[in-house]
């Protein structure tokens, strides 16, 4: 059997690591928040004289191929005074701002597979949409006992929003939960 082969270079520089952060139009710090190190470790590589080896090498490699993918993947500002993360694990789904005053929501989807997505295949969902997605996230209304499990969530009555911020609407078929942003 054949070893696999890659071509990914052995090694990177600090002038390569500071033409891909700055192609990208990131700070150093922002450079060392996308890649989850430290900004010290980001710094220490752009005055570094020696080759820089490690997983930074592809990930870099990567960046320089497909620089687009760093605006895909950055989180908007919030434009409604609250924000749901929609979560499956750790990763994030779908970003939802919403006004409720207004009725007003707003998504962001951060996957290609339909059945991650808070909404399916709806791109522009309108606030009933999202009271029917919250509600989907918590126990049913017409459940025995109801009013046992709103007492143990110390909650006066059935209120989708506020089972969501009491147990981040999990539920016990799947890996997908909610968090809650003011």
């Amino acid at each position: 059997m054949e070893n696999l082969r890659f071509i990914t270079p052995q090694y990177t520089t600090a002038t390569e690591i500071k033409e891909i952060r700055n192609r990208l139009g990131l700070t150093q710090k922002e450079f060392a928040k996308l890649i989850h190190c430290s900004k010290p470790s980001v710094e220490r590589w752009e005055r570094s004289r020696e080759p820089i080896s490690g997983p930074v090498v592809l990930l870099l490699q990567m960046l320089n191929r497909y620089p687009e993918y760093v605006q895909s993947i950055k989180v908007p500002d919030r434009v409604y005074p609250l924000r749901m993360w929609y979560m499956h694990n750790q990763s994030v789904c779908t970003l939802i701002d919403i006004d409720e005053k207004n009725r007003k929501i707003r998504i962001v989807n951060y996957t290609d597979n339909l059945m991650f997505r808070a909404f399916g295949k709806e791109e522009t969902p309108d606030y009933d949409m999202y009271l029917e997605f919250i509600e989907s996230r918590c126990f049913p209304k017409t459940r025995d006992k109801m009013k046992l499990i709103l007492k143990d969530l110390d909650l006066p009555f059935y209120d989708p929003f506020l089972i969501i911020e009491k147990t981040q609407g999990k539920m016990a078929e799947d890996d997908f939960w909610i968090k809650i942003e003011r």
